[in-house]
């Protein structure tokens, strides 16, 4: 049965290490060509793109931004797509001006060979459908999971397989201020909205939710307006916990632009875009603008963190995490959607071997890498926004030596 204890998001970041006398913590941060020197004569997995995967979507249909990957316990490929960014020039079909195109169902599910089985989604009675949806999650017992990190989107939501409504957690419009107008696509504490991550029942700009199937529990990157992770009872939606950057308790004073020579924040800064457990019951959160990954138990004591490429600025490099299939989980393959590549991390000693990909938008190419997941047989699958706006199927080749840590567009060799 496939291990249901899967993450997508990990940090990356090694070339020095520094121990922090009382505490179980450990800190890497990244040198560039230090780092790729030091793993001359590795062996990391390698992949290639299978460039005919998925095959064409039916209807005329396109994708918008793509915001979330998961793959179930039967290896079907789970994403979701932003159904409303569809470029007007090629939606002409839903405007009733020519015959091509129309944005498909926000929800998508393939087979391993790319067959599209099943598209729904969107609004419906009962429940309140994000503004900008993010993120997907399959959990134990087959629900699919939903965050949003639009406006007035602080709710998760919890539907089956084939799009029936079961449970919304979280009150949309939660965080919208009293008497104060929304201003679309904000996603900070201002213009008619106010985080709380000290919130008991909702959220603040759901980014990602991850399911634990031994405690029954949801892990929600809360996020894009809130500053923390909280978690919940995956069955009734009560809140049982909730921690900010180092095991803190959150608060949602702004911190200012990120400045890499600055001291390490003390909070997450928006979005915390990741919170995902691996095998061992280690909680990785990709703090993503503050280029660091950190570990923390489950109850949210911090273990330990990585930062990676500390100079990449405007939204941060690590996105989204997935654990590899061996059962020590040696591998985290983390997607950096700024410098738009898949990086390939020792997980015990979170110390970055390699990477993969390139900017572009060719097959093998990245425009705005935002999430990562595995499947039974260790191919990776990323999705893309902005205007990337596809998923990539990556097929694993097994292990490789590592000649360069940058090995460019993983084009098929055969």
């Amino acid at each position: 049965m496939r291990n249901l204890i899967r993450s997508r998001n990990f940090l990356i970041g090694a070339g020095f290490a520094v121990a922090l006398a009382g505490l179980a913590v450990s800190q890497f941060v990244f040198q560039n060509s230090a780092s790729a020197q030091a793993q001359a004569g590795m062996m990391a997995p390698k992949f290639e793109v299978d460039p005919f995967w998925p095959k064409p979507l039916p209807n005329h249909w396109v994708m918008g931004m793509s915001i979330g990957v998961y793959v179930d316990n039967n290896d079907h490929i789970w994403m979701v797509h932003r159904d409303q960014t569809i470029d007007r020039t090629i939606s002409q079909l839903q405007h009733g001006q020519g015959g091509c195109c129309a944005a498909a169902p926000p929800v998508l599910e393939f087979d391993e060979a790319g067959n599209l089985l099943h598209a729904w989604g969107g609004p419906g009675p009962g429940y309140d459908w994000p503004e900008s949806n993010h993120g997907i999650f399959v959990d134990y017992k087959g629900n699919v999971w939903i965050g949003g990190n639009g406006p007035d989107d602080s709710q998760v939501l919890k539907f089956t397989q084939d799009g029936k409504f079961i449970a919304q957690f979280g009150k949309s419009g939660a965080r919208r201020k009293a008497g104060a107008a929304a201003e679309a696509g904000v996603e900070a504490a201002s213009a008619g909205y106010q985080a709380d991550s000290n919130d008991p029942v909702s959220f603040g700009r759901v980014a990602k939710i991850w399911v634990d199937p031994k405690a029954n529990e949801a892990y929600i990157s809360d996020g894009y307006l809130n500053h923390r992770v909280a978690v919940i009872d995956a069955d009734t939606g009560k809140m049982k916990r909730w921690w900010g950057a180092y095991g803190n308790k959150p608060d949602d004073v702004p911190l200012g632009p990120y400045i890499p020579a600055a001291p390490h924040a003390q909070q997450f800064r928006n979005p915390v875009h990741c919170a995902d457990m691996s095998e061992d019951g280690l909680i990785y959160v990709c703090d993503r603008v503050n280029d660091r990954m950190q570990v923390f138990t489950p109850q949210g004591k911090f273990v330990k963190e990585m930062y990676y490429k500390t100079n990449t600025l405007t939204d941060g490099s690590v996105w989204d995490i997935a654990f590899s299939m061996d059962p020590e989980q040696k591998w985290i393959f983390m997607a950096d959607g700024v410098n738009e590549n898949v990086v390939i991390i020792d997980r015990q000693t979170l110390t970055p071997v390699t990477t993969f990909g390139d900017g572009g938008n060719y097959a093998g190419e990245f425009h705005g890498v935002h999430s990562i997941a595995i499947d039974n047989e260790g191919n990776l699958f990323t999705t893309e926004t902005y205007e990337g706006r596809r998923i990539q199927k990556f097929v694993y080749k097994g292990m490789a030596p590592v000649t360069k840590f940058d090995q460019g567009v993983p084009w098929p060799q055969s």
